[in-house]
Formats: C-alpha cells, sequence, structure tokens
C-alpha cells in the first residue's frame, strides 16, 4: 500500500481501487514518505486526500492550502522551474488571477466555437486514417496511437498554430513530461530530471519563436491572441506563453488522450453499456462525464499549508503537503451510489476529474468534454466493429493514469 512505489500504480486499477476504499475507510489522510528521485531531494513527506469532502474542502482555500510551492510534483523543486513547468496550475493569487484573466480573454466565445467546429473533421479524418492502417495491418490498430493520440494533439496544435513539422515532436516531448519517469520513456533512471528539463526547453523553444513570428505576422490562431492581449495594459511574456503552452499539452492533451484511452478500454469491459451508448445519442452528456469520473486521468494534485489548521478534523502545520487523490474520490460512496458501477447514464454526477471547485478547476474543461463526445460518437458510428484484443500497457506513473498501448481491430477489416 505505498502510494509512493510508482510500480504499485502500474498494477492492476481492482487493487489500486481497493487501495483507495481502504484509506478513505480507515485513513483518509494517510501518511507517506517521498518518492526517491535521481537529483532532487527528498522532502519530509505527504498526506494522502482519499475522501471527496476532503479533497472539495482543500481545493475551495487556497488561501490555506496553496499550489505556489508545487502543484504538480510531490518534492519540492526550484520556484522558476516549478512555474515553468506548471504555469497556471502551480500559482497562486494574485499572480494566478492576473495570469488566468488574460488567458481567458484570449479563450473567446469565437475563438471557442471555431475550434469546437474543427473538433468533427479532425475526428473523421483519424478515424479514416486509423481504417486505412487497420487494412494495411491485417485489421489491427493501437487505440492509443492510432485514435486517442491524435485527436487532442492535433486540435491543440491547429488551435495555437503550430506548424505540422513540429507536431511529432510536440507529442514525444509532452509524453515524456508526463511520463512520470516511466523506465520505457526514460531509459537511464539516474537522469529523469535532465530529460524531463531538455523536454520542456526544446517545446519552450518552439514556443518562443512562434509568438516571436506572431507579432510580426498575426493569424488567426490562439497564439496570436495570446501574444496581443492584454488586461489593465499588462500582456503574457514569450516565456510566460511558452509555458502555457506546456500546460495546455498536460491540461488539453496528454489528459483528453488517457480519457478516450481508458473509456474505449472501459466500453470492453462493459458491452453492455457500449450498446447503450451506441443505440442513444442522448446519452452524450452524461457518458463523456462517466468516463471522465471512471478513468481520471490526472490522478492527484499537490497543495501544500500555508499555517498550522485543521481540516475536517484533521490537524495540520504550515508546509505539510496533501495529494488529492481525484481518483479515489471519484468512487466515493459518500457521493456517488454504486461507484464501482460504470453507468454512462449517471446524473448527477459530480466528479472532480477536470479538478474540484476552486480557482483551479480546469481552463479547459469544455473544450476537453467536446473533444471526448465527438469522439466517441464517431468510434460508435464509424468504427462499430473496434474490438479491443489484449490488455493495455499501463504508463509506470502515480500522476497520470496513462495507457501506453491498446491493441485493437477492425473486425470488419482483412
Amino acid at each position: 500500500m505505498d502510494l509512493s512505489d510508482r510500480d504499485w500504480w502500474a498494477g492492476p486499477p481492482a487493487r489500486r481501487y481497493a487501495t483507495f476504499a481502504r484509506l478513505r475507510e480507515e485513513r483518509p489522510f494517510a501518511f507517506y514518505a517521498e518518492p526517491e528521485i535521481p537529483m532532487l531531494p527528498s522532502g519530509p513527506g505527504y498526506w494522502a486526500v482519499t475522501r471527496y469532502a476532503d479533497v472539495e474542502a482543500i481545493s475551495s482555500q487556497p488561501a490555506v492550502f496553496c499550489s505556489g510551492r508545487g502543484a504538480v510534483s510531490i518534492q519540492d523543486i526550484p520556484a522558476d522551474l516549478n512555474e515553468f513547468y506548471g504555469s497556471l496550475i502551480s500559482m497562486d493569487d494574485p499572480r494566478h488571477a492576473k495570469i488566468r484573466r488574460i488567458v481567458s480573454k484570449t479563450f473567446t466565445p469565437r475563438m471557442l466555437e471555431r475550434t469546437v467546429d474543427s473538433v468533427r473533421a479532425v475526428v473523421d479524418d483519424v478515424l479514416a486514417r486509423a481504417r486505412q492502417t487497420a487494412a494495411a495491418q491485417g485489421g489491427h490498430v493501437d487505440v492509443v496511437a492510432d485514435l486517442a493520440a491524435p485527436v487532442p494533439l492535433r486540435v491543440i496544435c491547429d488551435m495555437m498554430g503550430i506548424p505540422e513539422e513540429h507536431r511529432a515532436m510536440v507529442l514525444a516531448h509532452s509524453t515524456v513530461i508526463l511520463s512520470g519517469g516511466d523506465p520505457e520513456l526514460i531509459e537511464d533512471q539516474e537522469q529523469q530530471l535532465t530529460v524531463f528539463l531538455q523536454a520542456g526547453m526544446e517545446l519552450a523553444a518552439l514556443m518562443e519563436a512562434l509568438a516571436a513570428e506572431r507579432l510580426e505576422r498575426p493569424r488567426e490562431d490562439l497564439t496570436t491572441a495570446l501574444v496581443t492581449t492584454d488586461v489593465d495594459g499588462e500582456r503574457l511574456s514569450h516565456q510566460e506563453i511558452a509555458s502555457f503552452f506546456i500546460l495546455l499539452l498536460v491540461a488539453g492533451n496528454e489528459t483528453t488522450r488517457n480519457a478516450i484511452s481508458q473509456g474505449v478500454l472501459a466500453l470492453a469491459e462493459h458491452p453492455e453499456q457500449r450498446a447503450r451508448w451506441a443505440g442513444d445519442p442522448g446519452l452524450d452528456r452524461t457518458a463523456v462525464e462517466e468516463v471522465v469520473r471512471w478513468a481520471s486521468p490526472v490522478t492527484w494534485m499537490r497543495r501544500t499549508a500555508t499555517r498550522d489548521g485543521e481540516v475536517n478534523g484533521h490537524r495540520f502545520a504550515e508546509g505539510d503537503k496533501f495529494l488529492l487523490l481525484y481518483g479515489s474520490a471519484n468512487r466515493d460512496p459518500a457521493v456517488f451510489r454504486d461507484p464501482e458501477v460504470f453507468d454512462l447514464g449517471r446524473d448527477p454526477n459530480p466528479h472532480v476529474g477536470f479538478g474540484a471547485r476552486g480557482p483551479h478547476f480546469c481552463l479547459g474543461a469544455h473544450l476537453a468534454r467536446r473533444e471526448i463526445a465527438v469522439t466517441f460518437r464517431a468510434l460508435l458510428d464509424q468504427l462499430p466493429d473496434l474490438e479491443v484484443t489484449a490488455e493495455p500497457d499501463r504508463l509506470h506513473s502515480s500522476f497520470v493514469n496513462g495507457i501506453k498501448r491498446l491493441p485493437a481491430r477492425l473486425t470488419g477489416v482483412r
């Protein structure tokens, strides 16, 4: 039951959720030593927060439980790197409010509608290419590489105006950043931090160059909007735009990819639910929410106590670290009836798959929901013969509930 053991997270999901259930019941605030990562000092440990009510209580008090000391890393990392890789996620007010205001202003209804309208075209093209791949491979495809990964990557790159020739690099480096140190993705385990930093620097260099170009030659894309929008006379620097781009890749690319992959797997494991959704497009709204609850693509975020205090009966001291375990909160029977049942008609469904209420709720939740809805409606309508053929190859990471490979075949293709 060591939540700091990376290999534990790659084990069977049933074991994970059984552990969460036990912790919710016996130790809702369970203390663990921090995982050891080469080149980073080990800290004092952290509290694993497993109950929905506690996750909500901590998330809704940003002045008491801050993000600025580190939201996406259990270990403390230098402040400049923390903000660079976390962007909005690793900021507190007033800086968080300022950056979010500028970014929110660029996500205009016109911009979002144009992006949402393009999702259908992207999904249709991805599915057509997947069928071509299947035809060349005896019907076989990989759900992750051929279906789930290309959709959010293309949507975000189109939105930002990333040229086609850079997109393979963007996918590779974003995968490294969210690898959790998976040995397959980072071969030299002693160089995890170096590889992570190099990936971020290359992505930042791409975006800083693109931002400079857009100032000279504006286009109808999000990068142009980011470099030209100001709030109260302030604009984002090129470095802030690069940092926000990394956040988009994390929050809008990798997590949507894993929601789709996990959703395909869940439908394969629950064929009655797949048939139900295939026959009723009216289920799209609730089905998307259940896929996100079930998958909980981001497993945790960290908060740090800014002072001594108490939350729901738990005493804490200034500097204490808390890991908000969204995957556990999303299966808390105090909130969800029959939480271990995959029910595409579940309503209400107040999951925290996009984060809990508070200033750090996912800025791109609307777009993510749209991508997931369009992708599954197209999969159900256009690839009804998609059949998962083997167990998933799971990411060895505590931070992202990821799937690296999910073998499948199109039974109608020979």
